[in-house]
């Protein structure tokens, strides 16, 4: 399907992908003054929580689920695993192209986020302790259902989320730094393509949660290292097996890894709210979390944060509020 295209995307196929991704929307970057003022930096948030789904990875569902649509005309529907902003991107997407979408998700999943998925168009079952049991499970009803089975890191999904970073590093060619949150690493990676498509010099660092740090380990030992669990609150986060494809990218082009603790994300995810009056969800939170917890590394510089969803219970997110 796409076994031959490279790593990363150049800057012909990412714009190849915002041109589909743009014929439904674009979202804004904005300098909050109380943001900056309380980091102590000239801080620019890249709005992900402003898309059709409420988070970014619906720009990768949509160069997806169009390439697949084009490449295999014959394809039925198709089925992945997700704790729920990539099932909300396969829904949205794949209904646009006429495909039906069956997403699993681990027992216990957030609500809302279910409750989202069904909305958007997709047919949701309930499976697996937590993330890594789910995608078992989705391959193997895929194989029974032949359904075409959406890994949540691929060439395209990566094009399609790296359109975000297109457009944020093009409206701010001088940011000096961007923090971006890493679940499985379609994020980040679309982030240095268009930073080294551009030429740009920003040096990007990833965000992870202490809970779930698998990439925070594998970076620092340059090679893959899983964990036990993924016990944080924030799903986009709750990875405990790094992707190797993903990872091989990273330690070419991130500078480091930073883990920050739930009680950090709680804090900027309020922190948002009375800054912004802006809604973002435990991943949606850590970059800003960890750029409040590196003052001396942005002291005077300009800074980029990826909002990268808004898509939280309202139960955590009165936690969230209650110190805010």
């Amino acid at each position: 399907m796409s076994k031959h295209e490279p790593s990363l995307p150049d800057l012909g196929a990412l714009e190849a992908a915002a041109a589909r991704v743009h014929r439904v929307f674009q979202t804004p970057q904005y300098c909050w003054p109380l943001l900056s003022e309380r980091c102590g930096a000239e801080i620019w948030v890249k709005h992900e929580n402003h898309t059709p789904t409420g988070a970014f990875k619906v720009r990768g569902g949509l160069v997806y689920m169009e390439r697949l649509r084009e490449a295999e005309p014959g394809t039925r529907g198709v089925i992945s695993a997700t704790t729920g902003n990539h099932g909300q991107s396969l829904a949205f997407a794949a209904r646009r192209v006429g495909l039906l979408p069956v997403i699993v998700a681990p027992e216990g999943n957030s609500p809302d986020k279910n409750a989202a998925m069904r909305a958007f168009g997709a047919e949701l079952i309930e499976h697996g302790s937590d993330f890594e049991a789910a995608v078992e499970h989705a391959r193997e009803l895929g194989r029974e259902r032949g359904l075409h089975f959406v890994v949540s890191y691929h060439p395209w999904l990566v094009q399609g989320v790296g359109t975000y970073s297109l457009e944020l590093l093009r409206a701010l060619p001088e940011l000096d730094m961007v923090y971006v949150p890493v679940g499985l690493g379609s994020g980040i990676c679309g982030m240095m393509a268009a930073r080294d498509a551009l030429r740009r010099k920003t040096r990007i660092v990833g965000v992870v949660s202490e809970k779930a740090n698998c990439y925070a380990l594998s970076f620092e030992q340059g090679r893959p290292v899983s964990t036990n669990s993924s016990d944080t609150f924030a799903g986009g986060l709750a990875v405990r097996e790094p992707n190797e494809e993903a990872l091989e990218v990273i330690l070419k082009g991130v500078e480091r890894i930073v883990a920050v603790s739930d009680e950090a994300l709680f804090a900027a995810m309020g922190h948002y709210f009375t800054d912004s009056h802006n809604v973002a969800e435990g991943a949606g939170a850590a970059a800003l979390a960890a750029v409040l917890r590196e003052p001396d590394a942005i002291a005077g510089k300009k800074v980029g944060v990826i909002l990268s969803g808004g898509n939280i219970d309202a139960a955590l997110y009165a936690k969230a509020l209650e110190n805010a």
